[in-house]
């Protein structure tokens, strides 16, 4: 054959075409078969002898053009069989495309055909020679007409032919490839490529996980072409799924105990991985694409993924998308818990819709997946971390006040983006080492910048990323350093928390201690009052952390760290030794403090407990110091009165007194600190040196003689010896009232912190109590001067000071008073009990600790600002409070009701509401341990959940009694302050039922009873208990039946608009009389707006899903559960308004909130009406029979009432008008002018709103050719309107005065609706 060839190529070189045409005529296909066969094999010639074939087979004759598709048909399976070298099969089939024009119509059909039988049965898995198919379906496109079954077809339908059977046929999935790469050069019209993109989408799971990312890479080559979206949807649902059953196989893994995995976890992550980065790449190319992927997520967060959470934080990498990224990802994150928050209060969208996806969810679950070298990905994460924390972080109040307290439970969807954040970035610092030194500089530089806001989340991260990696903080020291050198300029919070966040790294780095030492020293000497106060904190918190040698070991010292966890930098002298005389050196350092403000003497005072608890070594140091600074106010002359000097406690500045020295507060310190030490220093006597004894008791004892002296000579003196006097002013304004008022409260606190002292120091004896009650007596007196005085200037305030009593105490105090049985004691405890005054006092302390606690989450005081030993207080104030209001009645009260103050019983219902509310605030997880403590028998173990909730019930019970007792006893004797209580504390508790559970139901057949049977005129009340019912019914189901039946009774009770109309007499809830109806229709009204909401969301739900594409096809009869529901409610809501119109409120706020929430019922109606139209438009669906009767509700029933009513609100508006103008034509203030101009808004509101309602109603009514205008009736309200009464008076009145005629004329003018028109006839 070689010889064949030879004479073959030398035929085609020389210049004969006619012989080289009759040589390869003289072979036959074999032969010619044969010979391409080996010179493609050999290689080297096999270019040449291609060419030759061509010239020597004119594709003008017959046998030419067979000839060269003889030549096709051999060498495309040729090239794909993998037997000649890549080179030449690439210049064979290069060659092959350069003459396919030549070849005629017939050829390119058998052509083509030859390649799609050989894709469909897989023979094309090298996919060398499909770089021809393009080449061929063009020159076929070009081709006029073709054979094709019996008939004909032109080249351009031939070729859709032939793609249609191309993509409807099967394919190898190691063809899928090589087809997209091919179908890139193939002209497609746009439904072509719409097919083959979801064909090639269907591939995805049929091939391996390795050959995702190059088809991606050319399906996004190919998206060039069009069908960008469904490209991109495409791939985020492939990963979504694949997701998906990864968790589910890792699910069945755990529960079957064995490893199933079809795809490892770490090869879908990296693939994932290199997606993303062809995604990008391929946006960065093709804007069209980016706007593409953002739209598609613009509509609906319900697409998110981690995958696209992912891709979208990688394409904010991309600067002309790192805007509409984040406030893309921001929308879909608060929508996200907006949403949850949404469904969570309501039992009626729980059972209509499943729960949602949360993006919350899949943005950690990003965070997680970013550790599979996801780098591109975790920078986007710090950026969206950050984002949401500065968003949606606390924000500063009036005078810079925080307004949020930092709650253990983040509540408003803003505080849980603000939570997200800040987890986003702990885990982010957790697991990527590169990021770790942005994310602290960037949280160390807001902590510094950013003084005016809060910054407490900021603090709490920092705090975090201390105890979950110190290793990693302690080698970015320098960055702590550099922030140490800006505290003496920071909010003292700020410090405060980040010198506690600090403190566990100071114990092992010398050089973080040292720099921070050396910076509390320069603060110490500040221009700043901030700044020397910031010192003194600092230097506390190090004698409370740095341990020195025989210190009694306390369970409260703050986060240890362990040593595994660290390398610690000490050196052999730094331990407990030398910790001494590190402590001693920052005592002489505070001890400098107690000259200067009283401000910095009050941290100073109220350090000082903790720093000896943790560090009881130092106490010779600390008490030597107090006594010292005690003795500067303490009169040692026993017989004059009074035994403390309280001229030295204030200073002047111009006309003004201030403060100097917190006189209260220093004896407070000292007599905690000595009690304290008295008792821990008892049992470990025995151990310590003689010469510390002595040192110990010297000052001990002196100290206690000093506060005898105190006691003694306190009780004796007048309130003269203070230069305080019943007639003396006490105002703040003047400088003599200012002294007077500083006089006052420091002897108050002295007396508090003696009756303290003498209280524990007394050990129930009787005549140490009955001191106790001696110096009450003197306390309360002057007291009740300031609270007169105060009085004087605004309404006579019952509250009582704030207390220097500690929390402690006063747990132990109410203990005393009401629950210590024992026989030993009865005696002494009775001198306390007899005085009703010291009781309530005892309580109103109580309340206004728990009050703090509620507030800020600590109290003042020894051990107030630790977590645990005030829950364990609250306990036991728990105890004692459901004790005496339990088994005290009220009636022994009496007394109290009559002097119209607060009743015992009533304190004690307002301590148990504020420890309810403070518990579930701030010790959420603890509140069955609370419940569990209040009855004294049990143990203190924690209750498990389904006695916790028994306990609950328990007492939710208990207080419904309560409160049956005090509705029983009629009008007259109801005290409506505790029964409003009772309603708080039964509200508080039955949030911690379940709504799923038997006690829940239990709870509100029981409100509905009560509801349905009291029938006090008590406004407060009914509120409390209609709100109770209206916030139990909304887990329950649906309200609106309920508010249709408190509609009816409150038309019922309050008359109709038109007074010729007798209303039928209706009472479904007998709480709601014609007192209490003003308020039921205000919450009402609330409830109404709720449920609208929810209806509002639903629409707006279906409209996104039918914008999608998710909404199935629908028969008429069966329709869709969500349109049913929303008609249903909004028929409901009509029928309750209905009666709501027709009822003569009065004018005012009621009547504007019923105008208003009217307009928004009429803006809803229109969207749920623009939602039809949409659906008519897709799906030329017929409208369901529900909807056709709802539009017959509003128009036949709501609308005409509408017009009547606002006749009535006008003419309401004008009488109330005309009173006010007679007594008060002079005052007119902006406040006024301003409720005038809200007030006059809600009428052309609610009519703009029923026209809005009534236009798309007849655009409705055209697109779905059903005429639901047939139920409109043509609105008056617009038109000139003569009221023949009105008109008769008018008459009358000019006759009699004529001159008066022009301004009625305006007045009646100036009160009709805007615009008027007369009707044309």
């Amino acid at each position: 054959m070689k010889t064949g060839m030879t004479k073959l190529l030398s035929l085609s070189n020389g210049d004969s075409p006619a012989e080289l045409q009759e040589y390869l005529s003289s072979l036959n296909n074999d032969q010619l078969i044969e010979m391409i066969t080996n010179g493609a094999l050999k290689g080297k010639e096999a270019g040449a002898m291609i060419k030759a074939i061509f010239k020597g087979s004119p594709p003008s004759s017959t046998e030419g053009s067979g000839r060269r598709l003889l030549l096709y048909q051999h060498c495309i399976p040729l090239c794909e069989s993998g037997d000649l070298q890549n080179e030449v099969a690439a210049d064979i089939i290069g060659l092959l495309m350069l003459e396919t024009h030549t070849l005629a119509g017939p050829s390119l059909a058998q052509l083509a055909s030859l390649f799609v039988e050989a894709i469909k049965v897989g023979k094309m898995g090298r996919g060398t020679s499909l770089e021809l198919f393009p080449t061929v379906l063009t020159a076929l496109a070009a081709c006029e007409s073709l054979a094709y079954g019996n008939g004909e077809l032109s080249g351009e339908q031939y070729k859709k032919q032939l793609i249609n059977s191309l993509c409807s046929g099967r394919w190898e999935p190691q063809c899928v490839i090589h087809l997209t790469t091919m179908f890139r050069d193939v002209p497609l019209s746009s439904e072509e490529l719409q097919f083959l993109v979801e064909k090639v989408l269907r591939m995805f799971m049929k091939l391996d996980l390795q050959e995702i990312p190059p088809l991606i890479y050319q399906l996004l080559l190919l998206s060039a072409k069009g069908c960008k979206k469904l490209v991109l949807d495409g791939i985020t649902g492939y990963f979504k799924e694949q997701d998906l059953l990864q968790e589910q196989e890792q699910k069945d893994g755990e529960s079957m105990e064995l490893e199933v995995e079809s795809v490892p976890q770490d090869q879908l992550r990296h693939v994932e991985g290199t997606a993303i980065l062809h995604i990008v790449f391929a946006i960065r190319l093709d804007h069209e694409l980016g706007r593409e992927f953002l739209k598609s997520f613009k509509t609906s967060y319900g697409d998110l993924c981690p995958f696209s959470v992912a891709l979208l934080l990688s394409v904010a990498r991309i600067q002309r998308y790192e805007e509409q990224v984040f406030e893309l990802l921001k929308g879909a994150i608060i929508k996200s818990f907006k949403d949850e928050q949404l469904q969570q209060g309501s039992k009626f969208l729980q059972e209509l819709l499943p729960r949602h996806c949360s993006v919350a969810q899949m943005i950690l679950e990003t965070v997680k997946n970013s550790v599979f070298g996801w780098d591109h990905v975790t920078q986007g994460l710090v950026h969206l971390g950050f984002f949401l924390m500065d968003t949606f972080g606390p924000k500063p109040g009036p005078f810079g006040k925080t307004t949020e307290g930092s709650a253990a439970v983040a509540r408003t969807p803003g505080q849980q983006a603000c939570k997200l954040g800040s987890q986003v970035l702990l885990q982010g610092f957790k697991i990527h080492e590169p990021i770790r030194g942005e994310i602290l500089e960037q949280v160390l530089n807001r902590l510094v910048t950013r003084t005016a806001s809060p910054v407490s989340h900021f603090l709490d991260l920092f705090s975090d990323f201390v105890v979950s990696a110190p290793m990693i903080l302690l080698e970015s020291s320098s960055k702590v350093i550099e922030t140490f050198d800006h505290l003496s300029y920071l909010p003292l919070a700020t410090v405060q928390g980040l010198l506690k966040a600090v403190q566990p790294l100071l114990k092992v780095s010398m050089s973080l201690k040292d720099a921070l030492i050396l910076v509390l020293r320069k603060a110490m000497f500040s221009s700043q009052l901030d700044g020397r106060k910031s010192a003194v904190t600092g230097f506390l918190l190090l004698l409370k952390n740095f341990k020195v040698l025989g210190s009694l070991s306390s369970s409260q010292c703050s986060q240890a760290v362990s040593s595994s966890q660290i390398q610690v930098d000490v050196h052999s002298r730094y331990n407990s030794a030398a910790n001494e005389a590190f402590c001693l050196e920052i005592l002489s350092s505070l001890r400098r403090c107690l000259g200067q403000q009283a401000d910095v003497r009050l941290i100073l005072y109220e350090g000082f407990y903790d720093v000896l608890r943790r560090n009881s070594q130092l106490a010779s140091s600390v008490m030597q110091t107090l006594l010292s600074q005690l003795k500067r106010y303490y009169e040692p002359e026993q017989d004059l009165l009074p035994p403390v000097k309280l001229e030295p406690c204030i200073t002047a500045q111009g006309d003004q007194v201030y403060l100097q020295e917190p006189l209260a507060h220093l004896v407070s310190c000292t007599v905690h600190c000595l009690l304290w030490l008295q008792n821990t220093r008892r049992p470990t006597n025995a151990d310590s040196d003689d010469e510390e004894d002595e040192q110990e008791e010297g000052y001990q004892s002196e100290l206690q003689t000093i506060l005898q002296s105190i006691t003694r000579r306190m009780i004796k003196s007048e309130l003269e010896d203070f230069e305080l006097d019943k007639s003396a002013e006490f105002s703040m304004v003047s400088s003599v009232g200012g002294k007077n008022n500083i006089f006052a409260v420091l002897v108050m606190g002295v007396y508090e912190i003696l009756i303290e002292y003498n209280f524990i120091k007394s050990n129930y004896s009787k005549s140490g109590f009955e001191d106790v009650m001696a110096l009450f007596t003197c306390y309360h007196k002057l007291s009740e001067i300031l609270k007169e005085k105060s009085g004087k200037s605004r309404a006579p305030s019952n509250k009582t000071h704030r207390s220097l009593l500690s929390v402690g105490f006063v747990s132990t105090l109410l203990t005393g008073l009401f629950r210590d049985s024992a026989q030993s004691r009865e005696e002494a405890l009775s001198v306390l009990r007899s005085s009703g005054e010291f009781l309530r006092y005892s309580l109103s302390v109580a309340v206004q600790k728990i009050q703090q606690l509620e507030e800020s989450g600590q109290t003042d005081g020894p051990d107030g600002q630790n977590p645990d030993r005030t829950f364990r207080f609250l306990r036991d104030m728990t105890s004692v409070l459901m004790w005496r209001y339990t088994n005290v009645p009220s009636a022994a009260e009496d007394a109290g009701r009559k002097e119209k103050r607060s009743s015992l019983s009533q304190l004690c219902l307002e301590g148990l509401l504020r420890i309810f509310t403070a518990c579930s605030q701030r010790y959420p997880d603890k509140m069955a341990q609370l419940l569990s403590a209040m009855d004294a028998g049990e143990d203190e173990d924690e209750p498990d959940a389904d006695n916790a909730a028994e306990m609950n019930f328990f007492y939710i019970r208990q207080f419904q009694r309560a409160l049956v007792a005090q509705l029983s006893g009629g009008e007259d004797e109801l005290n409506s302050k505790e029964a409003q209580l009772l309603v708080s504390i039964l509200t508080t508790l039955s949030r911690q039922l379940d709504p799923s559970s038997q006690q829940f139901v239990e709870m509100i057949t029981w409100t509905v009873k009560i509801c349905k049977e009291t029938s006090f005129e008590d406004s407060a009340l009914s509120k409390g208990l209609l709100s109770l019912l209206f916030n139990l019914h909304v887990l329950y189901k649906s309200p609106a039946s309920l508010l249709l039946e408190l509609c009816q009774d409150i038309h019922s009770q309050l008359g109709d608009i038109d007074q010729d109309v007798e209303v039928e007499k209706q009472s479904h809830f007998a709480i709601v009389n014609l007192k209490t109806a003003p308020t039921a229709a205000m919450l009402v009204l609330s409830q109404v707006d709720r449920v609208l909401d929810e209806v509002d969301w639903l629409i707006a739900r279906k409209k996104s899903q039918s914008g999608s594409g998710e909404r199935a096809d629908e028969t008429t009869v069966q329709q869709d559960p969500v349109e049913k529901a929303v008609t249903l409610q909004l028929g409901t809501l009509l029928t309750a308004l209905n009666e709501l119109v027709q009822t003569a409120l009065q004018p005012g706020t009621c009547t504007i909130t019923l105008l208003r929430e009217l307009s928004r019922t009429y803006t809803i109606l229109t969207t749920l009406v623009k939602y039809y139209m949409t659906v008519c438009a897709s799906q030329h669906g017929a409208l369901p029979s529900r909807f056709e009767k709802l539009v017959k509700l509003s128009g036949s029933h709501l609308t005409p009432q509408c017009y009547f009513f606002i006749t009535y609100a006008q003419s309401g508006e004008l009488e109330a008008n005309d009173k006010k103008k007679k007594k008060k034509r002079e005052e007119v203030n902006t406040a006024a002018s301003a409720k005038l101009l809200r007030e006059t808004k809600a009428i052309p509101n609610l009519i703009f709103g029923i026209e809005q309602y009534e236009k798309f109603l007849i655009t409705l009514t055209k697109k779905s050719k059903v005429n639901l205008m047939q139920y409109m009736k043509l609105s008056t309200s617009r038109d000139f309107r003569i009221n023949a009464t009105t008109l008769d008076a008018a008459l009358q009145e000019q006759e009699q005065e004529g001159s008066q005629q022009t301004t009625a004329s305006q007045e009646v003018e100036e009160t009709q609706e805007p615009k008027q028109k007369k009707r044309k006839s």
